[in-house]
């Protein structure tokens, strides 16, 4: 077995296994009265077990049927959009970009399935919410309703099961679209569909036998799953995730910075510079491992072959991983309490770190002084970058609202 097909297959056992874990919370809660539905409405055509097993086997037949149909779809709609040139190779831009998205929904989808607290309230900005527009026209009760009225074929039925709307199927979903192809993207939804089989065919049976605390435990280690899925995903996108997640890095500690000053201009922003905070260690953590997987084939040695100012850029971002990683991990109630004042001078770290990350993305960046040759546009990325630094350094400085008078809109560190 090759590389590729082992990968392949590897995603094919993490789905399955994303399916069987999230399970025990998503489908046993939300699709277990279909099951019972259909199983109330065959009571007065066979009574036998044997039949009623049958009867589930082909309801699930079905909706794995369609789960491969709609995967298959998908992953030929997102080969259309790579076919042609460049955008057909394995390393293109389009693939890659394809891969960052799929794996960033990913991870975001599983933490939002495990609850996540830590800043990151945003994250219930409804992901399983998309299919609120269906929901205007209720067209997961009619179908419902259609299924439960005309229940003679479990096959036809277990195909219009599957395509009701359904946010847990998202996860699955995405995963196909990043496959890029009719048969790969079909093989994941029908995995997919598997590793849910055993609860959908045996709800009537075993889900009594589980406690809540039991199936919450699973769905809860499904969603590590699909966090695992998506970071993986991420990771497999080559180069290119080292300058988006550098990037993505600074961006995001631009507006953690930012956040506090601008409160009573944006007070949006505010209310989740902690997420942000967090949102960039985990950037930088993925640029890091990127760096050392991609470029340096896992052997620090190779920093001593680098050029002078690339090694400085190399130390440039080691300094700012470690100034900024204190702080991330003190970004929640609990440590403020604890540290007391100690918790603000840890904090203040980013603002150095922050520097350090330009200094990183100046001398090493790809788009940068970190290419043999400089042009012009290099110069004016370098420009650009250093003007951004100023830019949030300026605003968290109270004295430059009070020369631009500007003094009541700067909203100042809480005293306590």
């Amino acid at each position: 077995m090759n590389a590729i097909a082992f990968s392949f297959f590897s995603d094919l056992l993490l789905v399955a296994a994303l399916g069987f874990l999230g399970s025990f919370g998503h489908c046993a809660g939300m699709c277990s009265p279909i099951a019972l539905a259909f199983s109330l409405n065959q009571q007065g055509v066979s009574q036998s077990r044997i039949a009623a097993l049958t009867f589930h086997l082909w309801l699930n037949v079905g909706r794995l049927l369609s789960y491969a149909i709609i995967g298959g779809c998908i992953g030929a709609i997102a080969q259309v959009l790579v076919v042609g040139g460049q955008l057909a190779g394995l390393d293109s831009s389009v693939r890659r970009g394809i891969a960052i998205a799929t794996g960033i929904i990913l991870i975001l989808f599983g933490l939002s399935q495990l609850n996540f607290k830590l800043g990151f309230k945003f994250l219930k900005f409804n992901l399983l919410g998309l299919i609120k527009p269906l929901k205007k026209w209720r067209i997961h009760d009619l179908m419902v309703n259609l299924m439960v009225k005309f229940p003679q074929n479990p096959l036809c039925l277990g195909f219009t099961w599957g395509l009701m709307p359904c946010g847990f199927l998202y996860a699955a979903q995405i995963k196909a679209a990043e496959a890029s192809s009719f048969g790969a993207g079909a093989a994941i939804m029908l995995a997919f569909g598997i590793g849910t089989l055993p609860v959908m065919v045996g709800v009537g049976v075993f889900s009594s036998q589980l406690s809540s605390d039991r199936r919450g435990q699973l769905s809860r280690l499904g969603g590590w799953l699909t966090v695992a899925i998506g970071v993986i995903t991420v990771l497999r996108t080559g180069d290119t995730m080292v300058d988006y997640s550098g990037h993505g890095a600074l961006i995001l500690m631009s507006l953690a910075l930012i956040a506090r000053p601008i409160k009573k201009l944006w007070d949006f922003l505010y209310q989740y510079r902690r997420g942000l905070g967090v949102g960039a260690f985990a950037l930088a953590l993925i640029h890091t491992l990127h760096m050392i997987d991609h470029s340096w084939g896992w052997n620090p040695r190779a920093v001593l072959f680098m050029l002078p100012p690339h090694q400085a850029g190399i130390w440039s971002g080691v300094f700012a991983l470690c100034l900024i990683a204190p702080a991330a991990m003190t970004s929640f109630e609990g440590a403020v309490q604890y540290l007391g004042a100690y918790w603000r001078p840890i904090h203040l770290l980013t603002l150095p770190a922050f520097i350090f990350t330009g200094i990183h993305i100046v001398l090493i960046g790809s788009h940068y002084l970190g290419k043999l040759t400089w042009g012009l546009d290099a110069i004016i990325r370098v420009l650009l970058l250093l003007m951004l630094i100023i830019i949030v350094l300026a605003v968290r400085s109270p004295w430059v609202w009070q020369l631009c008078h500007l003094s009541d809109l700067y909203n100042p560190v809480p005293r306590k």
